[in-house]
């Protein structure tokens, strides 16, 4: 490895490693109900960065994010509970990730001939379909009720509420605290992955694809198999969310994967900027936090009520999406490139000023000797 590209890598990881230090961090100050909030931010971001790869960098509008997550989250929890196989949880986990890519890719022959809306409506069936699934096969979702989830176990070590107690540092860890960790390694695995996918080979494939079918079929690029790909890929990571979430519930119901939580998907990657893994990530902690913010702080907030109210005024579930569906429109007319965008051109403008040298002073110049003056004329 050449100097360069080491010397990059040392600034990237000596750039990185405080921000690892913060986010390990929390568990040890934040009560549960912050880490709770983390825990869903880092589930929706990884899912978040799965739609965007889908419909930001490939192009391919998917309403069906929902069905994705749903397959995740009740795979997982009927691979690791009773009724079920009851195999390890760690490889339950594993074959949910799997079994939700397979239902991506049995449905990525759609994806692989249908784009822009007709695409979008296709995948819309998916919730409705999966919803009605949910509700109908009790044998394996507890239809209406749903099902409890089964705590990850890996190496002997339980990420549960009863799991056997542990104390870190003075601080006793729950299973927020145990969870916050996991999610952090999962996340960071979905990051590194997606950035990697991104900057490679096959990123900029489906770019090109975003850009014009026509130009990347002529440059070589396999049309059908890069959008059918990009839909596994998605269906993954979604899959990978489910879990997450899942865990992070303790119990997994029918309601909560509907076509609403698709268009919650679809709003993070607005706001936070299409096809950019760190502006998913931005807009999944926006859309995820702002609810459960104002649910907490409703009794404080102007025409706010609590939760529950019937007197026919907004609840903070309602505020908080007439909040982010007002932030979708003003990001669509003022900064179509969405959080992620402003901070990069934000970034930009600092970096320009710090590197545009200062004006000089005028200072008076020395006088001209008499030799470097411009010659006298002769008069006649």
């Amino acid at each position: 490895m050449s100097d360069r590209p080491r010397t990059a890598l040392t600034r990237r990881g000596a750039r990185l490693l405080p921000l690892a230090v913060l986010l390990c961090l929390p568990p040890f100050y934040l009560d549960a109900f912050w880490l709770r909030i983390g825990l869903f931010s880092m589930a929706a971001a990884i899912g978040a960065v799965g739609l965007a790869l889908l419909s930001g960098t490939a192009g391919q509008l998917s309403l069906g994010h929902a069905f994705f997550l749903a397959v995740g989250a009740y795979g997982y929890a009927y691979f690791a509970g009773e009724p079920g196989p009851g195999l390890p949880p760690a490889l339950a986990a594993l074959l949910a990730v799997l079994l939700a890519g397979a239902a991506g890719g049995l449905f990525s022959p759609v994806a692989a001939r249908v784009k822009g809306i007709y695409l979008g409506i296709a995948t819309l069936a998916l919730v409705f379909l999966g919803h009605h699934v949910l509700l109908t096969a009790d044998s394996v979702t507890g239809g209406f009720n749903g099902r409890s989830v089964p705590p990850l176990t890996l190496g002997g070590f339980t990420f549960g509420a009863d799991s056997p107690e542990l104390t870190v540092l003075g601080v006793p860890f729950g299973a927020e605290e145990r969870l916050w960790f996991l999610g952090l390694a999962l996340f960071a695995f979905t990051w590194f992955t997606a950035r990697g996918l991104l900057r490679g080979r096959p990123g900029r494939a489906l770019a090109a694809l975003r850009d014009s079918e026509t130009a990347a079929a002529v440059m070589g690029v396999d049309v059908a198999r890069h959008r059918s790909a990009a839909f596994v890929v998605s269906s993954m990571y979604a899959g990978l969310a489910g879990v997450l979430l899942a865990l992070a519930f303790r119990r997994v119901v029918p309601d909560y994967f509907s076509l609403a939580l698709s268009v919650d998907y679809l709003a993070m990657i607005v706001i936070g900027g299409l096809g950019s893994v760190a502006g998913a990530t931005a807009g999944a902690v926006f859309v995820t936090a702002l609810p459960l913010l104002m649910t907490r702080y409703a009794d404080q907030l102007p025409l706010v009520t609590a939760p529950g109210s019937t007197d026919g005024t907004v609840g903070p579930t309602e505020a908080a999406r007439y909040l982010y569906g007002a932030a979708i429109v003003l990001v669509l007319l003022y900064a179509p490139d969405g959080l992620h965008g402003l901070t990069r051109r934000a970034r930009d403008r600092v970096r320009r000023r710090r590197s545009t040298p200062s004006t000089p002073t005028a200072t008076a110049s020395p006088a001209q000797p008499a030799a470097a003056a411009r010659p006298k004329e002769h008069t006649p």
